[in-house]
């Protein structure tokens, strides 16, 4: 039996096209985030996220940088949104998530979105990537109704940085297959001055275990190696320690077990205006990152993805480079076609 994603049977359903309409009402005041800044986004109006109402899409790309049961042998079809809600000084997609680039992007309708998601299918991607979607989600869900009704059959990754709302998180009960959020603090002072969020402990913290209850912890694999319904936290260590990578651990232990998928990275370095930054402008240091690794074993977790400290190196994005923000990925050519016969993923 073929297997099809959830979203598939609400789209059918016109369930979809409800949770789309459910998640926009969200959006006037807008509540869409933990910011819940409260403007009139469909009058025009721009969050702490920058954007009125509408999706801005950067780059869509066939991604092969992202955990190896997310990227696969023929790339996560990513969807980089523009905004962000969150304002990190050390963020690698400045240009699109906060800076005057992101504005001259064209908004995207339903259709448009609709049409990038077959698109990056027809590139016999894994899976479709939303990349920093959380403000944007009620226009990217009406996309992907869109695509739904058209086909797609391709499970769908919810790329976020765990500044979440638990409503709008309810509302992609059944939409989302695979959640992959960043858990970057786990002191809120450090969240604010390098972040610009308040309140991000606990709110990233009520939203991870929110995802585990959507999906579980006991990841499914398709026959392709790739994900298919789950879970992978990620845990960007900082240096100086700023991240608190040993007590969002010791969170996750306690609250959704050992059990979990976590992604241990070491790919920072001191972009943005990070160099700025004395704690934030060097990179991480090969002790650091081992400490880190030594905590998780300690604690119990078996089942990390240990970066190479090379990964400070590669996926480093440019989107002026238009449509293909990656110049490694120059190396991947060929993998963007049919290795066997499977799903047609449209």
């Amino acid at each position: 039996m073929t297997w099809l994603p959830p979203y598939r049977h609400l789209s059918e359903t016109g369930e979809l096209a409800e949770r789309a309409l459910a998640l926009a009402a969200l959006a006037t005041p807008c509540r869409l985030c933990p910011h819940r800044c409260a403007v009139d986004r469909t009058a025009g109006q721009r969050g702490v996220c920058g954007l009125p109402a509408g999706a801005v899409v950067a780059a869509a790309t066939a991604h092969f940088g992202e955990e190896p049961e997310i990227s696969g042998t023929r790339g996560s079809g990513t969807v980089f949104f523009g905004g962000c809600n969150l304002r990190c000084v050390y963020c690698q997609n400045a240009t699109i998530s906060q800076g005057a680039d992101m504005r001259r992007r064209a908004v995207t309708s339903a259709d448009d979105l609709g049409a990038i998601l077959l698109d990056l299918a027809g590139r016999y991607v894994h899976n479709i990537n939303w990349v920093t979607p959380s403000h944007v989600v009620p226009w990217a869900v009406a996309g992907l109704d869109v695509a739904a009704s058209r086909g797609l059959v391709l499970p769908l990754v919810y790329n976020s940085s765990a500044y979440d709302s638990i409503d709008v998180l309810r509302l992609l009960d059944g939409v989302v297959d695979v959640y992959l959020p960043d858990l970057r603090y786990a002191d809120d002072e450090s969240a604010t001055e390098f972040s610009g969020v308040k309140g991000y402990v606990a709110a990233s913290r009520a939203a991870v275990v929110e995802m585990a209850r959507q999906v579980g912890t006991a990841n499914v694999v398709g026959p392709d190696g790739t994900l298919r319904r789950g879970l992978i936290v990620r845990l960007l260590v900082l240096p100086n320690d700023i991240s608190g990578v040993r007590e969002s651990l010791a969170f996750l232990r306690d609250a959704i077990g050992t059990q979990v998928r976590i992604a241990l990275m070491a790919q920072y370095f001191p972009a943005h205006k990070a160099p700025e930054e004395i704690l934030l402008s060097r990179r991480t240091s090969v002790r650091e990152y081992q400490r880190v690794l030594d905590v998780a074993e300690r604690m119990g977790f078996e089942n990390a993805l240990v970066q190479e400290m090379e990964a400070q190196d590669f996926y480093r994005p440019d989107f002026d480079r238009g449509d293909e923000p990656f110049a490694d990925a120059a190396q991947f050519h060929g993998r963007g076609t049919p290795d066997g016969p499977g799903e047609d993923p449209r």
